[in-house]
């Protein structure tokens, strides 16, 4: 269903620099995430997840979910890893506002964007046709993985795709302009929502800060073309809050040119070593280069990359050489 929603802007009071993200306080043994909610521009909230890998210690919390405050209700943005982290999410998000959830977006297909779902079945819930059709495909298999990551975190979690079909485009949204624009290359449909009077950018996957990007939908040549779109979109805008789904939120495109050098860089590297022959052991004890060294996630991110995508390139490669063989 295509979704238009009168918007409206919900008051502001906090004056001075944005504040840092208050540290949650994760208590395993009451499997609860404390979660920590706060304002980061006029009418926009964020509830930011560890900037790490999934564990049983951070209970596989490692999204940026978020909402939109508006005079008529408000939007929800992405709804974590577990039923239980939807429920927290939900009874967070109302001890802060009374007002009614409007809808609910996930992002994309991966699923800490949508595993939460189960607590937000009363309101509409909507994603990009594509990323609907892989959660319905995958939902199942990602219960299962996360089971087997993160245990108890995980009773009670079935999976519950998107039932709504969002259309990319402008929402009437009185004064401001709300913009939905739909992406690639993370994953087959990579949703990213604008506000473009509050300066306020919900990027989804398409952008990680300070973390290492995750590629098992990845196409690299798509995500770098939607990173230059994106900047390109961005232009000009004013710039306050740039809320990656994996990483700390900025007032700048840092984390976007931080997901640039390293799919450059990773691209590259695929396709050197497989030009020289390189078989996956090798490519996989290859060093580093230093400015990826402190980033989140490392090296098991770089494994599974390498182990995912490098095939590709040496059936590339091979082609290549058979290609140029005389007969």
């Amino acid at each position: 269903m295509a979704l238009a929603l009168l918007l409206g802007l919900g008051a502001w009071a906090p004056a001075g620099a944005q504040p840092a993200a208050a540290p949650a306080r994760v208590d395993v043994a009451r499997l609860d995430y404390g979660l920590q909610p706060r304002q980061i521009a006029p009418g926009h909230w964020v509830i930011e997840g560890a900037v790490e890998d999934f564990s049983r210690a951070n209970g596989c919390n490692i999204i940026n979910t978020g909402w939109i405050e508006t005079q008529q209700g408000l939007l929800v943005i992405n709804t974590g890893p577990s039923r239980r982290y939807g429920q927290q999410q939900r009874a967070a998000i109302e001890r802060l506002s009374q007002r009614p959830v409007l809808q609910v977006l996930n992002l994309n297909l991966h699923p800490d964007y949508f595993l939460g779902n189960q607590a937000w079945q009363d309101r509409p819930i909507g994603a990009l046709g594509g990323s609907i059709a892989g959660m319905r495909a995958e939902g199942k298999a990602y219960e299962d993985n996360l089971f087997r990551l993160c245990g108890d975190w995980m009773q009670g979690t079935e999976h519950q795709p998107a039932t709504g079909v969002i259309e990319p485009g402008f929402w009437p949204a009185g004064s401001r302009r709300l913009e939905l624009l739909r992406l690639d290359g993370h994953t087959a449909d990579d949703l990213v929502l604008i506000d473009h009077d509050q300066g306020v950018v919900f990027a989804g996957g398409l952008v990680f800060a300070d973390r290492v990007p995750t590629t098992p939908h990845a196409n690299l040549a798509r995500w770098l073309a939607s990173l230059d779109a994106l900047e390109a979109r961005l232009r000009g805008l004013k710039l306050k809050a740039l809320v990656p789904s994996h990483g700390p939120v900025r007032a700048d495109l840092s984390g976007l040119a931080q997901t640039r050098d390293w799919l450059q860089w990773l691209e590259q590297r695929l396709l050197e070593s497989a030009q020289r022959g390189l078989d996956l052991g090798e490519v996989l004890r290859l060093p580093l280069p230093e400015r990826f060294a402190a980033w989140a996630a490392q090296p098991a991110e770089y494994i599974r990359s390498v182990t995912q995508l490098y095939p590709r390139y040496e059936v590339e490669a091979l082609g290549s050489v058979t290609a140029g063989t005389p007969r």
